[in-house]
């Protein structure tokens, strides 16, 4: 709870958005109890001013002194609510109260608007001499007209009442609105693999948010150029060690045509098995830096039964000498959308890995297929395939699995892996055979972009 607590206390849109429904309910809160206020006192006054209107009639109009009281049965209407017209006598003088009179109304009231408590109930009454010199007070329960004023103020609350929960619903409809850009930028930065540095747009952010999209754009920027030199320095180096590893080549070969003890000619094709590993290293250093450089290649579809065939024609020879069974299983093609090369590359890597992985005289199968949408090249053969627990580590440079001897660069997968992440295609490992928990399937697989296409 404190985690969810700590991140809402941080969320620039929580707070805003809290901050803002706070100030509009306290406004709205205020301005709804003013209005009451001010809704009660003039329903108030509004009665006030009918008592004075009625006692202007029995002015104006000089309406008689009621000689009798009316039948209280015959009266319609709340009697509560009834209001109530009293002559003021002296106290000697003989009486006539109407129903609901004003029981116990003091003679010698003054003129005017007033409150007063007849009978432990409290009544409004206003007193007028009129041109006759009579009295007469009209009056009406407090109660009752606190109770009228109360519901006519309450109705001016409605408006509050509606705009308050559509008001708060607009402004956390806009906020999220105004953060959409930012978590749109954020979600296609984590959607970028660690090579592709392009920089961000800010056409569409806030003007606010804009020096920092501009601050992260020269961030990547000089990590761009610090990257592209550390690779030019590793592909000049890898060049460079080409040449004296040829000469080097070149001279045991040579050698090997002299005459030698059988103990020089042992140590001899040890060096000469060195500097073949030397080149491969220096080979796969290449390919790794030029496959890390996405700016240059050219993307088009691209034949995935064409790329097994080339792939096939450079390392059929390796597969003969351990006299290894490798083929294309299935007829059904499909193309891709990537570069040529580096199509071809990962297909290479893939099949070399399981030529130098499997034992003499076993089978490698390539296929291609398509599914969901997905096009899924897929390399199997019959090594000792890789444990669950170590399939992470093998995508990492000069990472060797332990208990194979086989020698190799230690990167061929993480050059795969590189392409893979460039095209957005995902690699999946598993067992050949899973009962025997033998062999290795390597499966990778292209995103909706490939088209399918049938011989």
């Amino acid at each position: 709870m404190d985690g969810f607590q700590g991140k809402l206390r941080q969320s620039l849109q929580f707070r805003l958005s809290a901050w803002l429904c706070g100030v509009i309910a306290v406004i709205a809160v205020a301005a709804g109890i003013v209005s009451f206020l001010s809704a009660f006192q003039e329903a108030i006054e509004l009665q006030d001013d009918q008592l004075r209107q009625m006692a202007a009639l029995f002015d104006g109009q000089q309406l008689p002194v009621p000689s009798a009281a009316p039948h209280v049965d015959k009266l319609e209407g709340d009697p509560d609510s009834r209001v109530v017209v009293q002559w003021l006598r002296p106290a000697s003088a003989a009486s006539v109260k109407p129903a609901g009179a004003l029981s116990g109304l003091p003679a010698n009231l003054s003129d005017g608007i007033q409150t007063t408590k007849l009978g432990g109930t409290s009544w409004r009454v206003f007193v007028k001499t009129v041109a006759s010199g009579a009295r007469v007070a009209i009056g009406q329960r407090t109660e009752v007209r606190d109770e009228i004023a109360r519901d006519s103020a309450q109705r001016t609350l409605m408006p509050f009442l509606i705009l308050i929960p559509v008001l708060l619903l607009l402004v956390g409809g806009l906020i999220r609105n105004m953060f959409r850009p930012l978590k749109t930028m954020a979600w296609e930065l984590d959607r970028r693999s660690e090579q592709d540095l392009r920089e961000v747009a800010p056409a569409h952010l806030p003007s606010e948010v804009r020096p920092f999209v501009v601050a992260i754009n020269r961030l990547l920027s000089r990590v761009g150029q610090s990257v592209s030199m550390q690779r030019r320095f590793v592909a000049d180096a890898a060049h460079e060690l080409r040449s004296p590893l040829t000469a080097l080549s070149l001279q045991a070969e040579q050698l090997d045509a002299a005459d030698m003890s059988a103990h020089a000619r042992e140590r001899l094709a040890v060096l000469r098995s060195g500097i073949r590993r030397t080149r491969s290293l220096v080979d796969q250093l290449l390919t790794l830096a030029r496959v890390q450089d996405s700016s240059r290649e050219r993307t088009r579809t691209v034949s995935v039964q064409q790329v097994f065939r080339q792939v096939l024609e450079d390392l059929m020879p390796l597969a003969e000498v351990k006299n290894i069974d490798v083929g294309v299983v299935g007829t059904q093609d499909a193309r891709v959308t990537a570069p040529e090369a580096d199509l071809k590359t990962l297909v290479k890597n893939l099949v070399d890995n399981a030529i130098r992985y499997t034992p003499n005289g076993g089978q490698i199968n390539l296929s291609v297929h398509a599914n969901e949408g997905q096009v899924i090249l897929q390399v199997t053969d019959t090594g000792p395939g890789i444990a669950p627990e170590e399939r992470q580590r093998v995508f990492d440079p000069f990472y060797r699995v332990v208990g194979h001897d086989e020698v190799g660069s230690g990167l061929g997968l993480s050059i795969v892996q590189t392409i893979a992440g460039r095209l957005e295609a995902k690699i999946d490992l598993g067992y050949a055979s899973e009962p025997a928990q033998s062999g290795l399937r390597i499966s990778v697989a292209f995103p909706e972009a490939a088209h399918v296409a049938t011989d």
